[in-house]
């Protein structure tokens, strides 16, 4: 499991005024996840979509979707993106007061539940919930917009989850976002991600499907 090299296309770069064929491109391409980031303009200075969206892609795709809550007071909300359909619920470790209850709650309704930390909080501040999620997020940008360009010390933080996991024989995933491209991807595979969430880097190819 902590060997899987997964592909996650991130829609927050996709056309959304044809948001079904961009998926479409992005499965014949290979995606394993479609990534949805979610964003109230209140965690993070950008609004996106909400559960409605998600539920609507759920009716055209058959891969797993991934959605990242960036947002505040996630607890009131987990309840309608899992009935939308997603497989993976990331909530932020800044964002949520009593993290091992959300963790339980999302994986006793049957999702994959993961935590995401912003590139200012350090990974040890995960240490008591490591054992109970199926997946780490490390954001490499700070959230709210796609297109930034890689933060390098998250490369460092991706290797000291990596080991930490190691250490302690846990098997949750450790995804990355931010940045990405096809000329840092091999570093930050080597460094222990599992999940590559590429938005721009797909998205905004002419050749998206090649991308």
């Amino acid at each position: 499991m902590v060997n899987q090299k997964l592909l996650a296309p991130s829609i927050l770069s996709a056309d959304f005024s044809n948001l079904s064929q961009q998926i479409r491109l992005v499965e014949v391409g290979g995606a394993d996840i479609i990534h949805c980031d979610v964003m109230d303009g209140k965690f993070v200075p950008n609004i996106t979509f909400g559960p409605m969206v998600i539920s609507a892609i759920r009716k055209i795709t058959n891969l797993p979707l991934d959605a990242h809550l960036m947002v505040e007071n996630p607890d009131c909300i987990i309840d309608e993106f899992i009935n939308a359909g997603v497989n993976y619920l990331t909530v932020h470790q800044e964002a949520v007061i009593h993290l091992h209850r959300t963790i339980d709650y999302i994986k006793s309704k049957g999702v994959k539940a993961g935590v995401s930390i912003n590139p200012a909080t350090p990974v040890h501040v995960l240490k008591e919930i490591l054992e109970y999620v199926d997946l780490v997020l490390i954001m490499s940008v700070n959230p709210g917009f796609g297109g930034q360009k890689f933060i390098h010390s998250s490369l460092r933080k991706i290797k000291e989850l990596s080991n930490l996991r190691d250490e302690m024989g846990y098997n949750f995933l450790i995804e990355v976002d931010g940045g990405i491209t096809k000329e840092n991807i091999k570093e930050v595979s080597e460094a222990g991600c599992n999940i590559f969430v590429v938005g721009w880097s797909i998205f905004g190819n002419d050749n998206k499907t090649a991308a």
